[in-house]
């Protein structure tokens, strides 16, 4: 190896290394606050299609203006659309749950059920028919 090699590793001080950490630290949480507005303006849906290409093309030319322009204007508002789509979802998830839980049984199942009582000679064909219909309505 090259002297000069050596030496490159002993002539970066702490402090250096410090500031290089610092720097890779404060560019990703930038990265991540941009990509965070970005989502945010295409999650938004009372903004337009203008209104999202225009702030996406003001945040992707302007970055540092764009971001700072962006948290002024609808800053707040972000933490509520993102309330309200996490409430949305927990929602959803909740009727979900409680959809499946009222109705255990699938309508595979069910029929497979009705076919069984048919092949035993509890249903007529006319009656499997009619229940097989009431099954695939529901």
């Amino acid at each position: 190896m090259n002297e000069s090699m050596l030496n490159l590793a002993v002539d970066y001080p702490l402090l250096n290394m410090f500031w290089t950490m610092l720097m890779v630290f404060l560019w990703v949480l930038w990265f991540m606050l941009l990509f965070r507005i970005i989502g945010d303006i295409f999650r938004d849906d009372d903004l337009g299609g203008w209104g999202k290409a225009g702030w996406t093309v003001f945040v992707i030319i302007l970055p540092f203006l764009g971001v700072f322009v962006y948290l002024i204007a609808r800053g707040r508002g972000m933490g509520e659309r993102e309330r309200a789509r996490v409430q949305r979802n927990e929602q959803e998830f909740r009727s979900y749950l409680q959809q499946t839980a009222a109705n255990p049984t699938s309508q595979a199942e069910e029929i497979a059920r009705l076919a069984d009582l048919k092949n035993k000679g509890d249903l007529t064909a006319a009656e499997f028919e009619q229940a097989k219909a009431k099954v695939l309505a529901a």
